[in-house]
């Protein structure tokens, strides 16, 4: 347990936390939305501190990041808890655990072993997954720092809810992130996630203004946020930020409280590749589904396969010093 970096002391004792969109003001003795942050005598506490529930080492293609050191393996940890409550989510046992359970469960793991055993499996980055980065902050924030000083990158893959505040709080530490654009309709948003539209959009254009580079990720889920036309508009938005942002379609499996939704036809994720690039995304790829050539990278400016993908399996040909082989133009990225 530790006192939450970014909150603020209100009348009656109550707090607002300032770590994430919803700002929650929270009572003594309440939780906030992502219930592992509690308001005990006016001082608000991160409950997950150093409470790891999950660590891997990943391939980065995983996160999916398919222009940030790609074929580079990524040290990836999460503690309990989300700000969402999204019904379709993949990872619901421990994002949805202090909701669904009343537990907040994990191992005290000290930033330092982190970053050791990040750098002693030859990890070029951190990934801070699973669950919602944004509430384990503090801890994040501890391990970043240590990281950033013995040459790791960190990587955030996120629902894109964090605050102002946290943004600017971690912005020179942050080096890449995935952010879920999970729909383009503020009525999804509320009813499936619990969350609002805006502040996702506002921090994938503060995050590209900060120089983070940015990956972004929409779950096609069938008769909830496939129309074409939502489409359009999810890929003219990424492209009015930057053309050069990778937009990663996923494939949808049933889960959590979706079970009755059925898998995403291959067909439908074809036709929104096609969309992106017919509204001037430059990478637009399909994901969870191996072997499809949605996954691979190719020149925008002269159709070269510069990096062949199946699952997370990469092999990187046609890129040199970050340029295309073949007609020497730059790829939009951040490469070896």
């Amino acid at each position: 347990m530790k006192e939450v970096m970014l909150y603020k002391s209100l009348d009656n004792g109550k707090v607002q936390c300032l770590t994430c969109a919803h700002k929650c003001v929270i009572p003594r003795g309440k939780k906030g939305i992502c219930y592992v942050r509690e308001n005990r005598d006016g001082v608000l506490y991160a409950l997950n501190y150093k409470k790891l529930i999950a660590r891997n080492i990943d391939p980065i293609e995983k996160k999916p990041l398919y222009h940030f050191y790609p074929t580079s393996l990524s040290y990836s940890i999460a503690t309990v808890g989300c700000n969402f409550r999204c019904l379709f989510c993949q990872n619901a046992d421990i994002s949805q655990m202090p909701k669904d359970r009343g537990i907040i469960y994990g191992q005290e793991v000290e930033p330092e072993e982190i970053v050791r055993d990040a750098k002693a499996h030859g990890c070029k980055s951190i990934s801070y997954t699973y669950t919602e980065p944004t509430i384990f902050l503090e801890y994040a924030y501890e391990i970043m720092k240590l990281a950033k000083d013995v040459g790791i990158t960190n990587v955030f893959v996120s629902n894109g809810y964090m605050s102002p505040e946290t943004i600017e709080l971690i912005k020179d530490l942050l080096d890449a992130a995935n952010i879920d654009l999970k729909s383009f309709s503020d009525a999804f948003y509320k009813t499936q996630c619990g969350a609002k539209l805006e502040p996702v959009l506002e921090t994938i254009k503060r995050l590209r203004e900060e120089n983070v580079w940015v990956e972004v990720t929409t779950l096609l889920i069938p008769g909830l946020n496939d129309d074409f036309s939502e489409l359009h508009e999810i890929a003219r938005f990424i492209c009015s930020v930057d053309a050069n942002i990778p937009w990663h379609i996923s494939r949808f499996h049933p889960a959590y409280k979706t079970l009755d939704v059925s898998i995403t036809p291959l067909d439908v994720l074809r036709k929104a590749r096609e969309i992106g690039f017919s509204e001037g995304l430059r990478y637009v790829y399909t994901g969870n589904v191996p072997g499809d050539d949605g996954e691979n990278t190719y020149c925008p400016f002269c159709g070269e396969l510069l990096i062949k993908r199946v699952g997370y399996s990469c092999r990187v040909d046609g890129l040199s010093n970050g340029k295309c082989a073949a007609c020497k133009n730059e790829i939009a990225g951040v490469w070896f």
